[in-house]
């Protein structure tokens, strides 16, 4: 029954960062539930791999082209280019090991968690599509 609920929940859940009326008030009465979610599936995916992922920012210096402006012998200002060095900045994402039993605990509290949320996230959904019907497209 819980994943028939959520089956249902999932496209209105999906389509919520949409603009309608209807989509931004099931996206705000919703969003704990989503976060919930969220965390819950990623917790599902450590304990599937037995690893998490994190992500770090590195910071390396590589050759560019920049532009320079000089004034030549009759005082005109000219642009060209010349190499430099400059600042990249990129995301890298490492694996970090996991404890288990401490993520199968997470696991298990994130399903409460969810379980209790989905009646007044359901309750929401309702409530959203009565106060802002939708007409239907043909």
């Amino acid at each position: 029954m819980t994943r028939n609920i959520l089956l249902a929940l999932m496209p209105v859940l999906m389509v919520a960062a949409c603009g309608t009326p209807q989509e931004q008030c099931i996206s705000r009465n919703t969003r704990e539930y989503r976060t919930v979610s969220n965390l819950l599936t990623e917790v599902e995916g450590n304990l599937a791999r037995g690893y998490a992922w994190q992500e770090r920012t590195v910071t390396r210096t590589e050759w560019d082209e920049c532009r320079h402006v000089w004034i030549d012998k009759e005082g005109n200002r000219r642009l060209g280019y010349r190499p430099c060095l400059r600042d990249v900045v990129d995301t890298e994402r490492y694996r970090v090991p996991i404890d288990p039993a401490s993520e199968t605990r997470k696991r298990d509290n994130l399903l409460q968690r969810k379980q209790a949320l989905m009646p007044s996230a359901r309750a929401a959904v309702d409530a959203c599509k009565a106060a802002y019907p939708e007409e239907k497209k043909s």
